[in-house]
Formats: C-alpha cells, structure tokens, sequence
C-alpha cells in the first residue's frame, strides 16, 4: 500500500494514502488512553472524549454536531486503554471542513460545566447498561483479574462516584500531560494529492504550539493465574479463560493470529464454535480472542451456556486447546487457515474507515504500516511446528486463568 508522510514542526505526523471514492475518511490518533490515568482519574480519558463534541472556544455542543451533518458527514470518537481517536467520514470536497472541525474541538474545547454535567449522566447510564450485557462486561473483569494492580486492567468507563467528581479543571491536567504533539498522527483517505492534503490540513495541525510527552507507563507485570467466581445471578452462566501473551511489537503476533482464527475467531468453521455450538448446541455465543497492546497481551476465550452444561461446555474446551498443542495441522489444513486468515485481512482493509484508523494506530506504535502484501507473506511462512509451539505457550493449562459468572 502506497502512503505518504510528513512531520510537522510541531511533532504532529500526516499520513496519507490516496484512494479513488467520492468519499474521504480522516482522523486524529493521540496516543492516550485510561491506562494513562492514575487511581483517581478512572474514567477521564473516556470522558474527554465525550466533552470535546460539548463546545469550543467558537462553537457550541450544537454547531458541532451539525458541522459535518449538514453536509453528509459525520464526525465520531472512541477510546481504548492505549489511545484515543477523533475522525470524520465525509465528501472529498468536504475535507478541509472535516480537519478545522476535528482540530477545533482537539485543540480548542473549553468543557462548559453544564454540559460536562449532562455528559457524565449520559456515561453514568452507559456504564449502568454496560453492567446489563454480562456477555460483554466479562472481558473487562478478566482484564481487570489478569492485571489486577495495575491501571491497563482497569475498565475504561470509569465509575459514578468518580465521574461525577470531575472537573474541568481535572479534564485540562489530563490533557496536558497526555495530549501531546509528539504523540499524535493525522491519518487521511482520500481521493486527492498529497500536496493539497499537506497544505490544507496543515492550516489547522501546524499552529498548535509543541507539547513533547515525559509520560512513562506503569510497566505490565503478569501475575500468577487465578481461577474466580462471581455471582451475577443471570439466566445463563458466563465463562472466560485465558492468559498474558506476547505485545503487538513481537514477532509472533501473527501466528497469534492464526492460532486465534484456528481456535475460536469470527468464522463459523473454527474448532470452538464446531464443537460448541454445532455437534452439542450448549452454546449460542462461544468465541476466542486477542487484544494486543504496547507491552503486553490478553488471549481470551468465552462461551455463555446454561449452568447445567458449564462443566461440559469447560471439558469440550480443554480438549480443543489439548489438541492444538499435541497435534501439528496437515498441511491442507494449514492452508486452508492461512487462506481464511489472509482473506478476513484483505477484506478489513477494504473498509477505508478502518485503513484510516489502523494507519493511526500503526504509526503511533511502529511509525510505520506493514502493506497487505507483507502481511500476507509473513502468514504464508509459519509453519505447522511453529503454529504448535505458540499452541503450547498459549494454552498451556498451567498459564491459563479463569473467570465465571454463575
């Protein structure tokens, strides 16, 4: 894949890939994220990026809103543990509208303490709702018991007791010491030359005054598996395991990949969802995953049945995870994954959103983007010994840790 890059004094970065649409997609990725809050900060990161929509020096929360709407646009946000991303779809003659928006509400938001009273109502609910999906507050638990102590294991949402705490006071001591120039890439979409990218959203990224980061993270240090039960009282019972693995810099984050897609990931073809779902049917919802981070990584595998096939249900899993660490793939067997595998791939980064916000990511943590083709070739040499060595590493029955809701 073909992009084109250029540093702004600032520190600020711009990558740009040119792609023939209509439609452009850009955004700001700013290496941020709840894993850099401390205690009593819980939940500031995320709603930063709920109060940067809520009014700027120039602008009320309304104006904002309508800005890319009326056009036909749309603007969004979202946090993770690690970074936080603005970014706008829009019409390619709608580009520079898309960046003075995003870098007006980045660089120039002033958090009105009535509408930040409204805004942590809204999360307040959604952390309420959140608590509602046993299926998807899980991860978050096993997060928090896989690091327990350390701040990438806290949820990202935050609490209510915290949140209603927050000044904008508190929002701006946040910022400052994690909204940093040289912690930041602008990454854009869109059917025109990089000379007239450079130029026009240079107007917006170049004026902001230097700001470089001192910021050093807590180091991830991997505790003793840990097997817990909670009590949720919900109709079916939840179940996830899993363990540490490798940070998305390692080598084998791919054969992570592939060892994940084999397992448990979106296909219904994978030994999991055959097992559980298909020949038992005590499962609706059983999947595996990984989530990648700086320094550290979480495998993780789930499935939600009713109480009485949970031990069954364990039973079936260990045997899977047993079979890929004894059991080297044939080698049409192996191709066959490699191929479902690379496909998804190719298939992710025809979503130009998602190519937009990967070459954010991308450059925040290896400055760099490795193109499809590459990819692809590194996923075409793992071999079937490799693929059972990380097969022992991973699902090793002595690494792993388990949490329940019964």
């Amino acid at each position: 894949m073909f992009y084109q890059t250029y540093k702004f004094n600032n520190g600020i970065r711009l990558v740009h890939h040119r792609h023939p649409s209509p439609v452009g997609h850009c955004g700001l990725t700013i290496n941020a994220g709840s894993r850099d809050e401390t205690e009593n900060e819980h939940g500031i990161a995320h709603l930063i990026e709920h109060a940067l929509f809520k009014g700027t020096k120039k602008r009320r929360a309304h104006h904002i809103i309508n800005r890319m709407e009326i056009v036909g646009g749309e603007i969004n946000a979202y946090t993770t543990k690690e970074h936080t991303c603005i970014y706008s779809s829009f019409l390619k003659e709608d580009f520079q509208r898309s960046v003075e928006l995003i870098c007006d509400i980045v660089f120039h938001s002033t958090f009105p303490e009535k509408e930040l009273a409204l805004e942590k109502e809204i999360i307040i609910d959604e952390i309420n709702s959140y608590k509602d999906d046993p299926s998807e507050l899980i991860f978050d638990d096993f997060e928090e018991v896989l690091f327990n102590g350390n701040p990438i294991g806290r949820n990202i949402l935050g609490t209510p007791k915290l949140l209603r705490k927050f000044t904008r006071e508190d929002i701006e001591t946040f910022i400052g010491k994690n909204y940093c120039t040289d912690q930041m890439v602008f990454t854009t979409v869109v059917d025109m030359d990089f000379e007239k990218v450079l130029k026009q959203a240079g107007r917006y990224l170049e004026k902001n005054p230097p700001r470089n980061s001192s910021r050093k993270r807590i180091p991830v240090s991997c505790n003793s598996p840990v097997e817990k039960k909670i009590d949720k009282k919900t109709h079916q019972a939840h179940f996830i395991i899993g363990c540490n693995i490798p940070a998305i810099k390692d080598e084998r984050r791919y054969t992570l990949d592939l060892l994940n897609n084999i397992l448990g990931g979106p296909g219904m073809n994978s030994k999991l969802n055959v097992a559980l779902r298909e020949k038992t049917g005590y499962a609706y919802n059983v999947e595996s995953n990984i989530t990648l981070y700086s320094d550290t990584g979480v495998f993780a595998t789930y499935f939600g049945t009713d109480r009485q096939h949970i031990e069954k249900c364990t039973e079936i899993v260990l045997k899977e995870f047993a079979r890929l660490r004894n059991n080297k793939l044939g080698s049409i067997q192996l191709s066959r994954a490699k191929r479902q595998l690379k496909g998804q791939m190719i298939i992710a980064f025809e979503n130009k959103e998602y190519l937009m916000q990967a070459m954010g990511k991308s450059h925040l943590l290896f400055n760099g983007i490795h193109s499809s083709e590459e990819i692809q070739n590194i996923i075409e040499k793992i071999s079937s010994d490799y693929l059972m060595e990380m097969a022992n590493m991973v699902l090793n029955p002595e690494n792993l840790s388990i949490l329940s809701y019964h």
